[in-house]
């Protein structure tokens, strides 16, 4: 059920309304939009038609109740679209922010490099995995906790914050302390122990759709998160797995349109793990431009041939650098409004 106030609703009718939700054993969520205060409640159906009789309250406009299973990720509960800031970084404020590095913390070397590459280029944040997920036990698996400080070592160094991936529970306060943003990938969407302790994390998450996961459950991974008390969630289109061999996934160009019109979370793609080939990154994110993602996580290395973990979806510094030059382009074509005879 979302309470919407009056325009003119003071902050005691807000709080007189907070305190009547929590007495009612249901757990309130304030939205404060441009004009007036929404304050969802979230809890078991069964009590809802207690709750319609917030309509009578002192400063409250209207009760509508949420149709959709997702409360906190869905429009009907904000309008605006909700903007990440990492920094001086926004993500969903209109700009088109590239995430890029390295698929594995390899080395100090590789990974002061490959950060150089990625802040010459344009990229406003810098990735590299510490704990790595892999389908073959005898493939290797990060170099973890010492992969995470040299993470953020080389973040600071080269003037980007950092994303990384946390795998389980027990990372989750060590991998927080380590970087800006933490990143649940594809394989644990529906790890829900690991969403709900996310959820009560102070830094963004970066939540990638799985391969086999509709976009409802991905909305639903979402509202884990959010119902815990973190708001900060980034939404990835990484592919999705259909009968399709020539790629490694495909990557469903059509959520992003379909998510920024049911959520007002931000939407970025990874092209990487989409394709699995480097030559198909540069078109996919030119992609990605064109249908309004808010952004892109892509792999890069100075040397992907000695890359130990997907060297052949990895771009070369020159490759990059093309990429973000026909970003930029793109960007500022479709700004000036000549897109639209294209």
């Amino acid at each position: 059920m979302i309470i919407l106030m009056k325009r003119n609703a003071t902050q005691e009718q807000i709080d007189h309304v907070i305190e009547w939700i929590i007495s009612l054993g249901y757990k309130p969520h304030i939205s404060q939009g441009v004009e007036r205060t929404l304050i969802g409640a979230i809890g078991d159906d069964r009590g809802r038609v207690h709750l319609k009789a917030a309509a009578f309250l002192p400063g409250v406009d209207k009760c509508v109740p949420i149709l959709k299973p997702y409360k906190l990720t869905g429009r009907e509960f904000r309008e605006e679209n909700t903007v990440i800031r990492i920094g001086d970084v926004e993500i969903g404020g209109g700009e088109f922010v590239v995430i890029a590095g390295p698929c594995s913390v390899e080395s100090e070397e590789q990974l002061v490099e490959s950060g150089y590459i990625a802040k010459k280029a344009g990229a406003r944040i810098l990735r590299g995995g510490a704990f790595k997920p892999r389908t073959s036990p005898y493939s290797f698996q990060g170099m973890e906790a010492e992969g995470l400080k040299l993470l953020k070592q080389v973040g600071e160094k080269v003037g980007m914050p950092v994303v990384t991936e946390v795998m389980n529970t027990a990372d989750v306060n060590l991998v927080e302390e380590y970087s800006d943003i933490l990143q649940i990938g594809a394989r644990n969407i529906q790890n829900f122990a690991l969403l709900k302790q996310v959820g009560h994390c102070r830094k963004p998450i970066l939540l990638k759709r799985g391969m086999m996961t509709t976009i409802d459950e991905l909305l639903m991974s979402a509202e884990y998160i959010l119902s815990g008390g973190n708001d900060q969630v980034i939404l990835c289109e990484r592919g999705i797995r259909t009968f399709e061999t020539t790629t490694r996934n495909t990557l469903d160009i059509s959520a992003v349109p379909v998510l920024k019109e049911l959520t007002h979370l931000p939407v970025i793609i990874d092209p990487s793990h989409a394709s699995g080939h480097a030559k198909y990154v540069i078109p996919l994110t030119r992609a990605a431009v064109a249908v309004g993602a808010d952004g892109a996580i892509i792999e890069i290395h100075p040397e992907p041939e000695k890359a130990l973990v997907d060297g052949p979806q990895s771009l070369r510094p020159e490759e990059f650098y093309r990429l973000m030059d026909e970003v930029a382009l793109l960007k500022e074509t479709m700004r000036n409004g000549i897109g639209r005879l294209l």
